[in-house]
């Protein structure tokens, strides 16, 4: 299959996140382009396929070359749109995203990926939140696999927990008080569905891990910090009043972006 030349947009432009833009090439195919020219995403294809072949619902992966990927168009919303759309599915959501986290791990370690945890001998995405599962017509989907690393299954648990409890809500007020509500009560329904609580001390590791991401926001990373704090006390790595506090009145825009926010298939 050839692949559409770099020059112009190769399609309609569906979504611009952090690392990459994905266009609509028709036909049921879309086109995810990383933001950085020189980096191949042979790695990312050959991890989705991977993970697919070991019974992980992913996109199918048609063809990757120099910084593209050509992949399934899944159709549906993310679990996170839904969520918000519709909240009282919340443990419903919270109870699949937690058996997909156990699919991937079902799969066994590919050669050459990170470990940042250690040897676990799994497969890990290492960053499979409710805004990487599209909800389509066949199932959820897992999308988004760039980070993807091998270890301890436990540590996925623990960053979706992070990614989940740590990240800032947009709106009102009232609005940041009911979505971080939400946040705690979906964020420790996974990790319970995973066999950790929420004062785990994978939580601390996965906090300092998630620290190391250049696209976390400025807000993310001060609720961060003090979760880390207070883990260092002993007090645990719930998600209190304090890790829950709105951004503060030298917030910029960023601080109104939504979790992992990322570009969809």
């Amino acid at each position: 299959m050839a692949m559409p030349g770099r020059a112009e947009p190769p399609g309609r432009l569906l979504g611009a996140g952090r690392s990459a833009n994905v266009y609509d090439l028709g036909d049921g195919r879309i086109l995810r382009r990383y933001h950085d020219r020189s980096r191949p995403a042979e790695r990312e294809a050959k991890i989705i396929s991977w993970a697919g072949e070991h019974g992980v619902p992913v996109p199918e992966v048609f063809d990757a070359d120099g910084p593209d990927i050509v992949m399934e168009k899944v159709e549906g919303p993310t679990m996170l749109a839904d969520l918000a759309r519709c909240p009282w599915r919340l443990f419903r959501h919270a109870a699949s995203l937690a058996r997909l986290h156990q699919q991937v791990h079902s799969a066994p370690r590919l050669d050459g990926l990170r470990a940042p945890f250690g040897d676990g001998g799994v497969l890990l995405h290492l960053d499979l939140h409710p805004d990487n599962v599209l909800l389509s017509a066949r199932g959820p989907v897992v999308i988004d696999w760039e980070g993807a690393g091998c270890g301890p299954a436990e540590a996925d648990f623990a960053i979706c927990w992070v990614v989940v409890a740590m990240s800032l809500v947009p709106g009102s007020a009232w609005q940041r008080a009911v979505g971080r509500a939400g946040q705690r009560m979906f964020a420790n329904a996974v990790l319970r569905h995973g066999g950790l609580r929420a004062d785990d001390p994978w939580l601390a590791k996965a906090a300092r891990f998630r620290l190391d991401d250049p696209s976390v926001l400025g807000q993310e990373v001060v609720r961060i910090r003090r979760l880390l704090a207070r883990a260092g006390a002993g007090s645990g790595a719930d998600a209190g009043p304090e890790a829950d506090a709105g951004p503060g009145p030298d917030a910029g825009p960023e601080a109104a972006a939504s979790p992992g926010a990322d570009a969809r298939p």
